[in-house]
């Protein structure tokens, strides 16, 4: 009699633990999804700029690494922009593109821009100036009217071809505070010397007048960049938003810095760039 009364309470239980599912699962315990993609993330994305975007030594050798950029990377070590939309909306998978150039200057942002209308971008990135001030020597630096004309000249483009799509400006690192953090150290100065951002860290350990001078021109070019930068996006329209200068603000270290060159940021940079510049919600 008990063998009875058993086998009848285990097909009572196999039928309602049956109908709750597979794997035996109480119809009355909460199932759980993956949470609704928020409206306001975008799909697609576009990222145009120089190596700071590209991810220039973020790897173990000097050369572009888009996989560790704060914008479009891919890799486990940097929480870009694209793994965190991703994270709250998975129509991003594999749409992200990194038009962004090692040595690019502000020339090059309007074919970067064209580039990016050729396919769908729902949200573009644009970080460009730090080479206008570091390509050549301090007379070298693009000058700010310039500088303004072609960064308007590209925004344009990216309106007229992506008009739906929200542009994020992001401000330029502060450089000059490389310098600061490094110019005491003999190994850094040491690979400095080897042409990294003449502008500014030729005869880096110097202290005569004539060194200043040139470094507080540099310093002053970029934040005159920044300016614009600013500027060129309010004009842009509401589709654009400037980072308000967090970027800028990073305080570098040499922690952050790549190990190749002293001037790049490493994945903890890149990761703290992608960090102050995420724009958080995607409602402009």
């Amino acid at each position: 009699m008990w063998i009875a009364v058993a086998v009848l309470l285990a097909l009572g239980a196999f039928a309602c633990n049956g109908a709750g599912g597979a794997g035996g699962a109480d119809p009355a315990a909460p199932t759980r999804s993956a949470p609704a993609p928020r409206g306001d993330l975008p799909s697609s994305m576009a990222a145009l700029g120089d190596s700071l975007t590209a991810g220039y030594g973020a790897c173990v050798a000097a050369v572009a690494c888009p996989r560790n950029s704060w914008a479009t990377g891919t890799g486990t070590l940097v929480n870009s922009h694209y793994k965190r939309i991703l994270a709250g909306n998975q129509a991003m998978r594999d749409h992200a593109r990194n038009l962004a150039v090692p040595g690019a200057t502000v020339a090059d942002l309007p074919g970067q821009a064209s580039a990016a209308t050729g396919s769908p971008a729902d949200y573009v990135t644009v970080l460009i100036g730090a080479n206008d001030a570091c390509h050549g020597d301090i007379d070298a630096m693009t000058g700010v009217a310039e500088f303004r004309s072609l960064l308007d000249r590209a925004l344009g483009i990216l309106k007229a071809g992506l008009p739906r799509a929200r542009v994020l400006v992001v401000s330029i690192p502060d450089v000059f505070r490389v310098w600061q953090v490094g110019h005491t150290s003999s190994l850094v100065t040491g690979v400095w010397a080897h042409g990294v951002c003449p502008a500014l860290l030729a005869n880096a350990a110097s202290t005569a007048p004539a060194d200043a001078a040139r470094r507080q021109r540099f310093r002053d070019r970029v934040d005159a960049y920044d300016t614009q930068l600013a500027a060129a996006c309010a004009a842009y329209g509401p589709r654009c938003r400037f980072d308000g200068g967090t970027a800028h603000g990073i305080a570098f270290g040499l922690d952050l810095l790549s190990a190749l060159d002293f001037f790049h940021p490493n994945t903890a940079g890149q990761n703290e760039l992608a960090g102050v510049s995420y724009p958080g919600r995607f409602t402009w």
